[in-house]
């Protein structure tokens, strides 16, 4: 048998919307703004066939680089062969989300920033890196009560 490969080939589950969540569109997708810079997530929604990226670009993760009244342009590093090419493509805002990678950074920046100034004030060194996690301490186990378990006999009484 032949196989189709046509632009949206393979995509069965990918485009398709998650268990309660067909139907309309929440109204905050389209009322999120976007801005120059904003790292966003590339994330198809199979509702909106207008503004549909190419199934390569799902999941990906890219820069906001233009805003228009409906879309946005989104620069995407694609790899191809063994280098990476940017790649800029015009998506609907119904496909893309705001990216939570850095999050934790930021998080961890003004919590520093925190400590660093709280230390200033006190008038110490602070250990800001942060420090894998180290071996979790020996443990001994007690052979004081063994039990021994031997197979139940099968019984073929009705």
């Amino acid at each position: 048998m032949g196989h189709a490969a046509g632009l949206r080939a393979g995509t069965r589950y990918a485009f398709s919307r998650d268990f309660k969540k067909k139907g309309t569109i929440n109204l905050s997708t389209y009322l999120r703004v976007y801005k120059v810079g904003d790292i966003v997530d590339v994330k198809v929604n199979g509702a909106v066939q207008k503004g549909m990226p190419y199934k390569v670009y799902h999941g990906k993760t890219g820069v906001v680089y233009n805003v228009t009244k409906t879309s946005v342009g989104v620069l995407i590093y694609k790899k191809v062969g063994n280098r990476y090419l940017e790649k800029r493509i015009n998506v609907r805002v119904e496909h893309i989300t705001k990216s939570r990678s850095r999050d934790e950074f930021l998080n961890r920046v003004k919590e520093n920033a925190k400590k660093r100034k709280e230390a200033k004030e006190k008038g110490e060194s602070v250990q800001l890196k942060r420090q894998p996690a180290m071996p979790r301490d020996a443990r001994t186990v007690s052979m004081d009560n063994i039990e021994s378990l031997n197979p139940v006999p099968y019984d073929t009484n009705i």
